[in-house]
């Protein structure tokens, strides 16, 4: 058996795949980012219970 060239069409859904996933890391670096500034801004607060209810 011989191997086969790859054809184009996976070579263009390869690429949209890396663009895809690029996409998706680069929106998890963001909302990790933004998650850190919120919670080392200073003025964050863990919500507090209040007892009695």
């Amino acid at each position: 058996m011989s191997i086969r060239a790859e054809h184009e069409i996976h070579q263009r859904r390869k690429g949209r795949n890396v663009g895809v996933g690029l996409m998706l890391a680069a929106f998890v670096v963001l909302i990790l980012a933004l998650t850190f500034v919120k919670i080392t801004g200073g003025d964050f607060e863990m919500p507090r219970i209040e007892e009695g209810q």
